[in-house]
């Protein structure tokens, strides 16, 4: 196991903790790395660890007849994996697949436990969290109902670049498609009329944002809805 103590403090939620207890979690955390396309949770399976990312990302995928995927939410530095505990459930209700590499902070759920009844700033922060993913999750839904592609994609690209803190990532098509809920057709013409207008450059899965504010034009409301959430969620 690595030593993190020294580590600057990339995760926000762990971040935000007082000093004492961040260093109460400590033991209790490990550094590991997340890889592209790995599943860390199944649907109906048992949480046994529960992740802080740091510079990896997560989607949260609901799945339909077993088999069709749909992004419901995102989860980067910002956040956690696993809240669910914090709520008394020990069962994942959807499918957690990594969809940029990265290292990540890991501890045992029954550790997690433990120190979330200890320290009341825990509670806070994970609660806090929990509320912004709620907002993210309902207005994701919403979004892939009523709004066009071309205007999603803006939307989970401006998510992906929050999270990753690179203007550069690669992901494919088919990958996209399960995140939209589209046929891959759809993705290719969404991600064409963006690259017409010189907001970002798409080839053979490499993605890079060219243009941030005119891509934030582009999407749909619901970047900003689930941003100010976000921000104005009781600390």
């Amino acid at each position: 196991m690595m030593t993190i103590n020294r580590m600057p403090i990339a995760n926000s939620l762990l971040a935000a903790l007082p000093y004492k207890d961040y260093q109460r979690l400590l033991p209790g955390l490990e550094e590991v790395t997340l890889t592209f396309g790995v599943t860390i949770y199944d649907p109906g399976a048992v949480i046994r660890h529960v992740y802080f990312p740091s510079d990896s990302l997560v989607s949260l995928l609901t799945l339909v007849e077993g088999h069709l995927a749909l992004e419901v939410g995102l989860i980067g530095r910002e956040g956690m994996l696993g809240v669910s505990l914090a709520l008394g459930i020990n069962i994942s209700p959807v499918r957690a697949i990594v969809q940029g590499t990265g290292t990540a902070l890991r501890m045992k759920s029954a550790r997690f436990l433990q120190e979330f009844r200890h320290s009341l700033a825990l509670r806070q922060q994970t609660y806090r969290y929990t509320y912004t993913l709620m907002a993210q999750i309902t207005q994701t839904a919403a979004c892939n109902r009523f709004h066009v592609v071309e205007a999603r994609l803006a939307r989970w690209l401006l998510m992906t670049q929050d999270r990753v803190k690179s203007d550069e990532f690669r992901l494919t098509q088919e990958f996209l498609a399960h995140m939209l809920g589209v046929r891959r057709v759809g993705v290719t013409k969404a991600a064409s009329a963006l690259q017409r207008r010189k907001l970002i450059s798409y080839s053979r899965g490499n993605i890079r944002i060219l243009d941030r504010k005119k891509l934030e034009a582009a999407c749909c409301p619901c970047y900003e809805i689930v941003k100010d959430m976000h921000d104005k969620a009781p600390a």
